[in-house]
């Protein structure tokens, strides 16, 4: 098994890396956030998962061991497939999914594309024991739960909710005023 790929970045797309070594082009999947941060023509070292499926050999590539353990962890619970995977890893740090998971909250799950209610649930009931999440990580996750599902119901997407509320002082405490700031940070609010 390919454990990790080092070499340089030939192409990148929005799905995709290819990386280069020793003459050879990979093809690697990887999340959003892992793409967004490589550069072509650069040297990389990613971390990677080989999955094998009915004649598929698809190479999955994280920045981090803790993103491909946890990725590994999400694709053990069955109907979670490795695309959405990829798509959880995407909508959230490796901290936030975890303190998701330990505190029993399917919204950010049910933000990914072909994860309903249901499997949210399953995946959560299979992974609870496996992860260990901080309190101040829950906490932090459960406090902003409110205020994201405000702004998604104004009609932001949860990736801009979430990155409005990271732009809000850690010393707002209230949800409504947590509403208020980030409204300010999206410019339809004065």
């Amino acid at each position: 098994m390919i454990s990790i790929l080092e070499g340089k970045v030939e192409l990148k797309t929005e799905k995709f890396a290819i990386v280069k070594t020793n003459g050879i082009g990979f093809k690697v999947f990887c999340p959003e956030k892992v793409l967004q941060n490589l550069c072509d023509n650069k040297k990389i070292r990613l971390f990677t998962y080989l999955y094998v499926k009915e004649g598929v050999l698809d190479l999955y590539g994280f920045l981090s061991y803790e993103q491909l353990e946890l990725f590994q962890l999400l694709i053990s619970v069955r109907g979670v497939g490795p695309k959405a995977g990829l798509g959880i890893l995407s909508s959230a740090s490796v901290k936030e999914i975890k303190a998701s998971i330990a505190s029993g909250q399917v919204a950010l799950l049910t933000k990914v594309a072909g994860i309903g209610r249901k499997l949210a649930e399953r995946a959560i009931l299979e992974l609870r024991g496996k992860i260990l999440a901080t309190g101040s990580d829950v906490k932090k996750l459960t406090e902003d739960n409110d205020a994201i599902e405000a702004l998604i119901s104004l009609g932001y997407s949860f990736s801009q909710a979430k990155e409005a509320l990271s732009k809000v002082s850690l010393d707002i405490k209230d949800t409504e005023e947590k509403v208020k700031q980030a409204l300010k940070v999206l410019g339809k609010y004065k």
